[in-house]
C-alpha cells in the first residue's frame, strides 16, 4: 500500500489497556490503551489496520480489528461475543476508544457462522474501502455444498471511517480451489496498495493468501470492487507466510509477512520477515539475496521477540507520522497473561506500537531491539508534533575465548561426548573432518521422545555455541515432514531449545523452538519461531546470557559463516544444560556436522545508532 504521512498501511494486530499514567505525558508504554466508553477496556484486537481521517476537519486515526471478543467479560451468558470487526478511534495513536463494530450482520454471500478476519482499510475514489477475509462462503458462491473451508476476500465502502459500511455483495477475491471436493487454498489477509513505480504508477493491487497455497497478488479494478484472476502472481512459497503488508520506499516495494503460529499462548513464536522488489509483483528477495519463493525460503527478520514479556509479535500495519518517523502497530501475546479469562487456549492479542528504523535500506522495529516494554516517546500524530525517538541498536553477542572445539578430525568422538539413546551401529560415524548421522524416524516433541542426542556439557555463565551442518534434503519439494538436523540446548527430553535446518512441507526453514514441562493444565509445551533461510551448508549459533534474572537464548543463522542474521529470543530456566546434536524427524537422509565450537560470550550493551 502507498506509504504516505497521512495513511497507515495494513496488516494484523490486537489491543489491550495500557497505563493511564502515560496519558498526559509525551511517553507511552505497551500495550496501547483502548477504552470502551463507560465499560472497561479492550483486551484483544487482532489483525489491525489503521488510517488517518481523509476528509476535511477529521484529525483522528482509525483502527479496525479482526472478529473477536473485546475482553474476558464480553459474553452473553457463558458464550463470548464475537464482534464483526471492531472499530477504534484515536487522536494520538496511543489512547484509543472503541466506537462500534463495522458490521452487525455478515454479508449475504457469507455463511451465517463465518468469521470476518484481518481487515484492510484504504481511501480512494472519495470513499473508504474496508477489505476483509470471509472464512466460509455460501454454497452458491463456492459451488461446493456443505463446505466450511471455502474462504474469500470481500469489501465494503463508506463515506465515513466508522460507517455505515455497504458490502459490495460479492467477493473481491473468490474461493480458490486447491483440489476436488472441499479443498480450497487459504484466501485470507488482504492488503491493497496503489503502485508508485513508473511502470505501474497509480495501478491498484491486492495481496491475499496464507500458508496453504502461499501468498498471491493480482490487479485490482479501478473501482476497488473486483480483481482479475488472470493477473494473479504468486509472491511467497506456500507454508511460510501470512498477514501480508507491502510498503513503498525509495524505489522498492517491501513485502512484510508473518510466520509460524499466531496463537499459541505463552509459546507463540509468530514473527515478521521482509523481502523487497522494484515491482509490486516481485520477486521479493531478502538481505541475503534469497527469494521468498525459494524452497529454502527467504525473509529477513523485521520483528521478533526479544526476551521481555511479549512473545509472538506480528501481523503489523506500518506508517509514517507527521515528523517523518516510521511506526508499526502489531499484535503480540503477554506470556504472563496469554488467554481470555476462563478460556485457556483462547489467546489474547493486545495491540503494541513501536518505531521502525531503516538500516542500510532495510526496515526493522526499534533498530533491531524489536518489542518494547518500557517507556517510549510518542509518535507525531498531528501536524506540528515532533517525535523524539532515538534509534538504539541491540546488544552484540561476540564469541570470545574458545572453551571447547571439536573439528571431528579423527575417526571417533572424544570422551567428552555422551549419548542419550545411542543409535544403532552403522548409522553414525566420524571421518573426513565431520560427524555424520543418519536421520531417524524419531523425534523430541512433547510425549514423542525417542530421538538420539549426542551431547556434551556447557560452561556456566554466558556462552555462544556454533556448528556448521549439512542436511542432504532436496532444496525444495514436498514432503519430508519433519526431517531436521541441528543443535539442542538440552536439559531433558521435555526441557530444551532447538535450532535446526528443517523440512516443513515444500519449504526448508531454520526452526528455533522451545519445549518445557511442567506447564499449567491446557497450556502448550512446545512452541516455535523461525529465522532466516538455510543453505546447503548452514551455520547455526545459539547465544546464552542473563538479563534482570532471566536466562535468555538467541538464535543466529548464517549462509556463509560471516554475515549472521539474528533470530528471536526465548527464555528458559534449564538447570545445567548440555549442547546436543540431532538428526531426526524422519529416515532416509544424512546430516553432516563440520565442527562444534563453544565460546565464552562477551555481551556488548545496546548503543545509539550512528
Amino acid at each position: 500500500m502507498a506509504a504516505v504521512a497521512l495513511a497507515l498501511l495494513a496488516s494484523i494486530a490486537p489491543a489491550a489497556s495500557g497505563p493511564s499514567a502515560e496519558a498526559a505525558s509525551r511517553n507511552y508504554r505497551n500495550p496501547v490503551d483502548v477504552q470502551i466508553p463507560s465499560d472497561g477496556s479492550v483486551e484483544s484486537c487482532a489483525d489491525p489496520t489503521a488510517i488517518r481521517g481523509q476528509t476535511a476537519g477529521d484529525n483522528a486515526w482509525y483502527m479496525y480489528c479482526t472478529t473477536d471478543p473485546l475482553n474476558s467479560e464480553d459474553k452473553t451468558g457463558n458464550d463470548f461475543n464475537f464482534h464483526l470487526m471492531p472499530m477504534l478511534r484515536s487522536t494520538d495513536l496511543v489512547n484509543w476508544t472503541y466506537v462500534g463494530d463495522a458490521f452487525t450482520t455478515r454479508p449475504t454471500w457469507a455463511d451465517p457462522t463465518a468469521g470476518m478476519w484481518a481487515p484492510e482499510i484504504q481511501f480512494f475514489n472519495g470513499q473508504y474501502y474496508l477489505y476483509y477475509g470471509i472464512t466460509d462462503v455460501t454454497d452458491a458462491v463456492s459451488g461446493e455444498p456443505d463446505c466450511h473451508g471455502d474462504n474469500a476476500i470481500g469489501v465494503a465502502t463508506s463515506a465515513s471511517p466508522t460507517g455505515p459500511w455497504v458490502d459490495s455483495g460479492a467477493p473481491v477475491v473468490e474461493p480458490r480451489r486447491g483440489g476436488p471436493g472441499c479443498n480450497f487454498f487459504w484466501t485470507f489477509d488482504p492488503d491493497v496498495i496503489t503502485a508508485q513505480d513508473t511502470a505501474n504508477d497509480g495501478d491498484k493491487f491486492i495481496y491475499y493468501g496464507s500458508y496453504y497455497g502461499g501468498v498471491h497478488v493480482r490487479e485490482l479494478s479501478a473501482d476497488g470492487l473486483t480483481s482479475n484472476p488472470a493477473s494473479a502472481v504468486q509472491v511467497t512459497i506456500a507454508n511460510r507466510y501470512e498477514g501480508s503488508e507491502v510498503i513503498f520506499r525509495n524505489g522498492f516495494y517491501y513485502y512484510l509477512g508473518s510466520a509460524t503460529n499466531c496463537c499459541n499462548g505463552p509459546l507463540t513464536g509468530y514473527s515478521v520477515f521482509v523481502g523487497r522488489s522494484t515491482s509490486p509483483t516481485g520477486p521479493f528477495m531478502d538481505r541475503d539475496g534469497v527469494s521468498l519463493l525459494d524452497g529454502r525460503v527467504g525473509g529477513s527478520v523485521f520483528l521478533s521477540m526479544n526476551g521481555n514479556r511479549w512473545v509472538g509479535p506480528g501481523h503489523q500495519t506500518t506508517f509514517r507520522d507527521f515528523d517523518g518517523q516510521w511506526w508499526t502497530l502489531y499484535h503480540a501475546v503477554d506470556q504472563n497473561d496469554p488467554y481470555f479469562e476462563g478460556a485457556v487456549g483462547f489467546t489474547k492479542r493486545p495491540v503494541l506500537l513501536d518505531p521502525v528504523d531503516w538500516l542500510a535500506g532495510w526496515p526493522t522495529v526499534r533498530g533491531g531491539l524489536w518489542t518494547s516494554d518500557k517507556r517510549m516517546k510518542r509518535p507525531a500524530a498531528q501536524p506540528g508534533d515532533q517525535t523524539n525517538y532515538k534509534t538504539f541498536l541491540p546488544v552484540v553477542h561476540n564469541p570470545r575465548q574458545i572453551v571447547h572445539r571439536d573439528e571431528f578430525n579423527g575417526t571417533s568422538i572424544d570422551d567428552g561426548w555422551t549419548w542419550v539413546r545411542e543409535p544403532g551401529p552403522g548409522t553414525w560415524s566420524v571421518s573426513g573432518g565431520s560427524f555424520r548421522m543418519d536421520t531417524q524416524a524419531a523425534d523430541l516433541f512433547v510425549d514423542s521422545n525417542n530421538a538420539s542426542v549426542l551431547m556434551r556439557s556447557l560452561p556456566t555463565g554466558n556462552w555462544i555455541v556454533e556448528t556448521r551442518v549439512r542436511l542432504n534434503l532436496p532444496p525444495e519439494g514436498c514432503c519430508s515432514n519433519y526431517v531436521q538436523a541441528g543443535m539442542v540446548v538440552y536439559g531433558d527430553d521435555d526441557n530444551f531449545l532447538k535450532l535446526v535446518h528443517a523440512s516443513i512441507w515444500e519449504t526448508r526453514q531454520t526452526e528455533w523452538a522451545k519445549e518445557l514441562q511442567p506447564v499449567p493444565a491446557g497450556y502448550p509445551r512446545y512452541g516455535n519461531t523461525v529465522v532466516t533461510a538455510p543453505d546447503d551448508w548452514t551455520y547455526l549459533r545459539i547465544a546464552r546470557w542473563t538479563r534482570a534474572g532471566d536466562v535468555l537464548y538467541q538464535a543466529y543463522v548464517s549462509r556463509d559463516g560471516s554475515r549472521w542474521n539474528r533470530g528471536g529470543v526465548w527464555t528458559h530456566d534449564i538447570d545445567d544444560p548440555s549442547i546436543g546434536l540431532v538428526a531426526m524427524g524422519g529416515s532416509g537422509f544424512t546430516a553432516e556436522f563440520d565442527y562444534l565450537r563453544i565460546h565464552r560470550l562477551q555481551v556488548t550493551g545496546s548503543k545509539p545508532a550512528k
